[in-house]
């Protein structure tokens, strides 16, 4: 109301710039002015005031914050819950210390809600969930079964002969959830051993998307997506049908990429499909997962045998890490703005920052049981995925958060 009248009494002058009535007629006028002026200053000023200190109501940033201690613990055990794959089953596999369990993310100026089965369901009732991308997803969708079967079992009604493609069904809600493996989101061909580290063994097509996730994408109402660490692997690329260079290849006469730009042009490519697609699904775009080795990495010895989570500062996390989330960012922010306008619903679920701060929330050396108790005999440590019942779990409760709660004070990721 204040703006409005400003407007009006700007639009009083004649457009000559001619006087109207008597020397006391536009003193009268004037003093009104400098009146109502001085009431609009008045009101956006004590406006301001009053909103400035209230930064708990504006302020909410869900991926900034801390983990705090929390002695209520996880909403499932491995008891509880027979969803859990052998690799992440920390429990089951003897892990000493249960310390882990017992951190929540409080993030900045709000509270993040426990994770609500029930309301979950119901707001899911005769609809679909898939997540696309790679094993981490795997890890994520087991942590979602396992919260969502303290109410009702869903039912394994498709795999692949390799587990790695899956969907189940809840029956009594009618909900499928889905998880589609697509590690690269582009099409990939690999060959020999891909363990090995030894030569590429992978060939990127980084102008043609993968079929499995792409032919299966309509199905869903509710698709989340991510890349991830595969993008670390040695690998020769392609565009337009002819090589045009590699990454960590031997061949010196191949130009080495990097990964930050080949991923680049991989969600850059998966943006695009989504985001002028015909059929408009919810999309939620998760960002990277760090991983947290230590003295090496998988394959030379590396170990993540820390007990609690990092401090804020504590740990800045791997700098290619950072320019993978940065370009994450950047196209996703650029894929959205495309998609608001074709009428889709697109949000970043960004864990990499909430998730770099635990340390202690992965497998380790109880990837497998019995675990090795030997020192002197080479484990491979798993620093990647995630024990479950585990920090993974805060992953889901952000996920309802965003999508059932749907709140607009979700605050914004920054590169």
């Amino acid at each position: 109301m204040a703006n409005e009248e400003m407007v009006d009494w700007e639009a009083l002058p004649d457009a000559q710039g001619k006087r109207n009535g008597s020397t006391g007629q536009q003193l009268l006028k004037f003093l009104a002015a400098v009146l109502l002026v001085g009431f609009c200053f008045h009101f956006l000023f004590t406006e301001f005031i009053l909103w400035e200190p209230d930064s708990t109501k504006a302020g909410c940033t869900l991926f900034q914050g801390e983990w705090i201690p929390d002695n209520k613990g996880p909403a499932y055990t491995n008891e509880t819950c027979h969803f859990i794959e052998p690799y992440q089953n920390c429990m089951r596999n003897e892990r000493p210390d249960t310390g882990y369990l017992y951190w929540r993310w409080k993030p900045k100026n709000c509270d993040l809600p426990r994770f609500e089965a029930d309301k979950f369901l119901n707001a899911m009732r005769n609809k679909s969930w898939a997540l696309i991308g790679d094993s981490i997803f795997r890890n994520h969708m087991q942590s979602l079964i396992c919260l969502l079967s303290k109410i009702d079992e869903p039912v394994d009604i498709y795999h692949e002969m390799n587990f790695k493609t899956r969907t189940w069904y809840f029956s009594s809600y009618n909900f499928t959830l889905a998880v589609i493996w697509a590690p690269f989101l582009v099409r990939y061909d690999t060959f020999g051993d891909h363990n090995t580290l030894a030569e590429p063994n992978l060939e990127l097509h980084l102008d043609i998307l993968d079929t499995k996730w792409t032919t299966e994408y309509h199905k869903y109402d509710y698709i989340v997506i991510s890349g991830g660490q595969w993008f670390y692997k040695s690998a020769i690329m392609w565009e337009n049908n002819r090589v045009i260079g590699c990454h960590n290849c031997p061949d010196d006469n191949l130009k080495e990429l990097g990964v930050t730009e080949p991923y680049r042009k991989a969600l850059r490519l998966a943006f695009h499909f989504v985001s002028t697609n015909d059929h408009k699904p919810f999309v939620v775009f998760r960002t990277w997962t760090p991983d947290h080795f230590e003295y090496g990495k998988w394959y030379n010895g590396g170990v993540c045998n820390r007990t609690q989570p990092y401090k804020e500062g504590e740990y800045d996390g791997d700098p290619t890490d950072h320019a993978m989330r940065r370009a994450e960012i950047e196209e996703f922010e650029h894929a959205a703005k495309i998609g608001v306008k074709n009428g889709m619903q697109m949000k970043l679920l960004d864990t990499y920052h909430l998730s770099l701060l635990r340390p202690d929330g992965h497998p380790g050396p109880y990837r497998t049981f019995p675990p090795i108790n030997d020192k002197n005999k080479k484990v491979q440590n798993d620093c990647l995925h995630w024990c479950l019942p585990g920090p993974i779990d805060t992953w889901n409760e952000l996920l309802m958060k965003m999508v059932i709660d749907d709140d607009d004070n979700l605050g914004h990721a920054s590169a």
